[in-house]
């Protein structure tokens, strides 16, 4: 039986994990469940990643990246600054459960595990340097009146980040339409828009 390169091998142990982290929670993920998913040893594992915890932080980071990708995606396409920034916003949203399960799965274990509460931070802050960022465009545009656009990103994103809790763990709380009339308005009231 040939090897896999090692490269691959790692791309599909994490995407097992993602799988596992999806079924069972980050507290749930066992290294030997990981391992039965692939029908490798749970030594495999370990050869690849050292500890469990380095596994789902590298997870976790790779789900964050790929969506992350969106966003530059989104930056990239330009645009008046409202209409890139109601796009990223939606983009940031409960939109996808599948994306606000992992990182709400990550917020709680960081709350007990440091490495993954730097991934986590440094990955939730290009959100937000991205929303400041527009928001800072628009101002300098002229298309919104805002004093502190930091302040602003900071508030607009916490909503979303509440909302999603809402539409994610708390199920049929929330829909779809509450989420953009709310943003609508808190753009509103803090954007002058």
């Amino acid at each position: 039986m040939m090897r896999k390169a090692v490269a691959v091998r790692r791309e599909e142990i994490v995407l097992a994990a993602l799988e596992q982290i999806r079924a069972r929670g980050i507290a749930g993920v066992r290294a030997a469940d990981v391992a039965r998913s692939l029908d490798v040893s749970t030594a495999l594992i370990f050869y690849h990643f050292g500890t469990l915890e380095t596994l789902v932080i590298e997870a976790f980071r790779q789900a964050a990246e790929k969506e992350l990708a969106k966003l530059n995606d989104e930056l990239a396409r330009g645009g008046p600054a409202d209409t890139r920034l109601r796009a990223v916003l939606t983009l940031y949203g409960p939109s996808t459960q599948d994306g606000w399960q992992l990182w709400i799965e990550a917020g709680a274990a960081a709350m007990r595990d440091a490495a993954l509460r730097a991934v986590l931070q440094r990955l939730d802050l290009r959100w937000r340097d991205a929303v400041v960022a527009l928001i800072a465009e628009g101002v300098g545009a002229g298309v919104f009146r805002c004093p502190d656009p930091h302040g602003a990103a900071w508030r607009l994103t916490a909503l979303l980040d509440g909302l999603a809790v809402q539409v994610v763990a708390r199920r049929g709380t929330v829909t779809a339409d509450d989420c953009a009339r709310w943003v609508e308005q808190a753009m509103a009231y803090e954007l002058g828009c």
